[in-house]
């Protein structure tokens, strides 16, 4: 949740947001590079950590039918978040911009899907969850202007009457990876021993299998890299992403979380002040760092108005828009600072109360 932060604040700060791909080898700085490559551990850890989450909440007392009725409520409310309260987040607006579909559209629907799938045996959906992480990268040749393919599988436009519609984040393989992450419940269910035996195994299977697939340069990434770049070595695919990317971040995720494992933390750790309230963290830390944009604009600028309209974006920001990298880690660090009493007040208020909407946020 920390590092989210960071890659969102780039996106409203830095001097190269609006004019490349933080990634992309030919512009990019290595320090620029590496603040966008961190962040990449935050989308496959979400939604590996959601399906876990899933198998505790059935292990707290509840049926599977409920599960299956709570994640399909879940997720169409996620989807309802990303149409609403993400773009008034991301534009100030909720009628300005192309509807852009990101992280909770992609959360959401694989919650629906995971609905239906938490009634089949755990090692029948285990199988499955791994061949569709495996293999789906045979399908990268295949392109096709289709809306459907566009929102399973292929980053892309679709345009209907009125609003065009952006997917950043396509259906394949997300929802295996949540798929897993219900099934590897079962793992962390065991003695403290076993589980990290498993977690520090995996992880560093998953981290030697990223190496040699990356280094043979023909399966697990649409895009070859330079044989002459480290960083063209570490660039993978995201949108969707590929089985290099997913074996990269879960990897080394996985050897933290053994190291995590069993440590004795304050109540008052950001860690655990933040990961109690994920869900109000994420939308008010856009809100915030958006709004952020206002005072610094005025004082650079003179003028903070392009901020109420589609963006960021080069169509509406000045000319030249930005500020370095330096200052982007400093304004990181102050939305950080400012969200920590907010979270820890509302995390007291939902281990006060039960009221069932708390569930939704």
């Amino acid at each position: 949740m920390i590092l989210m932060a960071l890659d969102h604040t780039r996106d409203y700060f830095h001097s190269s947001a609006m004019l490349f791909d933080p990634e992309d080898t030919a512009r990019t700085t290595t320090a620029l590079f590496f603040t966008r490559w961190i962040t990449h551990f935050c989308a496959p850890v979400f939604m590996f950590t959601a399906g876990l989450g899933a198998f505790c909440w059935r292990q707290a007392g509840h049926t599977t039918g409920q599960l299956s009725a709570f994640l399909v409520k879940r997720g169409l409310w996620l989807v309802l978040l990303e149409l609403t309260v993400l773009r008034l987040a991301y534009n100030f607006s909720l009628l300005n911009g192309p509807v852009v579909l990101t992280i909770l559209w992609a959360l959401g629907w694989s919650m629906v899907a995971l609905a239906l799938l938490v009634h089949l045996p755990t090692r029948a959906l285990a199988v499955l969850s791994v061949t569709v992480i495996a293999l789906h990268n045979l399908t990268d040749p295949l392109v096709a202007d289709s809306w459907l393919w566009k929102i399973a599988h292929q980053r892309g436009v679709i345009q209907v009457p009125g609003a065009l519609i952006v997917v950043g984040y396509p259906l394949v393989p997300w929802l295996a990876v949540m798929s897993a992450g219900f099934c590897f419940g079962h793992v962390m269910a065991q003695d403290a021993a076993r589980r990290r035996r498993w977690l520090n195994g995996l992880g560093l299977a998953m981290i030697a299998a990223f190496v040699v697939l990356r280094a043979r340069n023909r399966y697990g990434d649409p895009v070859p890299w330079s044989g002459s770049s480290v960083l063209s070595f570490l660039r993978c695919a995201k949108y969707p992403p590929s089985l290099d990317f997913l074996l990269m971040t879960l990897g080394p995720a996985f050897l933290l979380l053994a190291w995590l494992d069993g440590r004795k933390l304050s109540p008052k750790n950001p860690l655990l002040v933040f990961g109690r309230v994920p869900l109000f963290y994420f939308l008010v830390h856009l809100f915030v760092i958006h709004a952020l944009v206002v005072p610094f604009a005025l004082l650079r600028y003179r003028q903070a108005g392009f901020v109420f309209g589609p963006g960021p974006s080069p169509s509406t920001y000045p000319a030249g828009y930005g500020y370095s990298l330096g200052t982007v880690y400093a304004v990181w660090l102050g939305v950080v600072v400012l969200l920590y009493p907010a979270c820890r007040w509302f995390g007291r208020l939902k281990s006060r109360r039960s009221d069932g909407w708390l569930a939704y946020l």
